[in-house]
Parts: structure tokens; sequence; C-alpha cells
């Protein structure tokens, strides 16, 4: 795999980010979950992911990790 290749876009109008890792061709691809998709070479490692719906799949990524930080540090004991 191409590694030099690292390369992220957002097209707005559709609300799509796609994160590019090699510039190898497209073989294949897998849905990996509701609204992501990722790219597969010739020899099926991943040179790809589409994500759509990006500003929703996003936000709610960071409220997860916000939130589960929050939970860490409520239950950490205090000195």
């Amino acid at each position: 795999m191409n590694n030099n290749l690292l390369r992220m876009v957002y097209f707005e109008q559709e609300d799509i980010l796609h994160l590019t890792l090699s510039a190898e061709p497209e073989a294949g691809c897998v849905e990996i979950s509701p609204h992501i998709t990722a790219e597969l070479n010739e020899q099926g490692e991943l040179i790809g992911i589409e994500i759509m719906n990006a500003r929703a799949f996003l936000r709610d990524v960071i409220l997860e990790t916000v939130q589960a930080k929050l939970l860490q540090l409520s239950r950490a004991p205090t000195a």
C-alpha cells in the first residue's frame, strides 16, 4: 500500500467526507456501518474511507467521546 498519500476532502453540498489513504485504484468497497464505506484495492487492503452524512456522524462521535470522558471523570476517586 502506498502510504505517501493521505488526503481528506469534504464535499459540502453532498455532506460527504472522503479520506484517501492511497492513490491505488479502487477495486471494491465494503459498507462497514450505515453511512461509512471502506474502499479497497485489488489485494483487499484499505485505500479510502467515505463517510456520508458527515456532519451528523462527526457531531455524534465527538459527543459520545466527550460524554464518556466526563463520565470517567465523574467516577474518578477524589483525593
